[in-house]
């Protein structure tokens, strides 16, 4: 394999515009070949969210779609060598599904995967407020493996738009990966120091 070569599978919650930055970010890499796997309910929120062509422009940037009823698909198999995987956005039911192995499509199937795999695996939880089910769902998640990464802004960055905070948590996202490429977030720098110096 050449290359990164990453899944990126998107649920039904709330928050479908971050995939869509996720896979403009990593076709800009150049050497990323991209493999989408979308739950009905991905789909349907995609449309709301984005717009009805959502899912034609995701399927423009990546280098495969799978169906997601597709269970015999290569990425249903640890023998299809990947860099990683990343779902966002993930719904709190597939975050559970994930959690407790339950690979009752092909989503939760290649996430349970990278799992068996020790590959990483980047979960974008989407919800809020949160219950005890949603915590415990997300602690098993960890023990399992995974990354539990929520869709959380970075403040500090003093975001301007909707589209700054999509695309500074898409960014970040991609770095929580861990691919062998140059970062693509901005780092905190610090608070100004009161003479004017900052330690670099």
């Amino acid at each position: 394999m050449t290359g990164y070569r990453v899944v990126l599978g998107i649920s039904g919650a709330s928050g479908a515009g971050i995939a869509v930055r996720v896979a403009e970010l990593l076709r800009t890499l150049g050497n990323a070949e991209v493999h989408l796997v979308v739950s009905p309910a991905g789909e349907q929120t995609l449309a709301h969210e984005v717009g009805s062509d959502a899912l034609q422009r995701l399927e423009e940037s990546v280098a495969c779609r799978h169906d997601v009823r597709d269970i015999g698909a290569p990425i249903a198999s640890g023998s299809f060598a990947t860099a990683g995987m990343i779902v966002a956005p993930c719904s709190m039911r597939s975050l559970s599904c994930i959690a407790t192995g339950i690979g009752d499509n092909l989503l939760t199937r290649a996430a349970d995967v990278h799992l068996k795999e020790r590959r990483r695996l980047v979960l974008v939880a989407r919800e809020s407020p949160l219950h005890l089910g949603h915590l415990r769902s997300m602690i098993a998640a960890t023990e399992c493996g995974a990354i539990v990464a929520p869709a959380i802004p970075s403040f500090y960055l003093a975001p301007h738009s909707a589209t700054d905070i999509i695309d500074q948590i898409a960014r970040r996202t991609i770095d929580v990966l861990g691919l062998e490429a140059p970062r693509l977030s901005s780092p905190w720098a610090g608070l100004k120091r009161i003479s004017g110096r900052r330690c670099d």
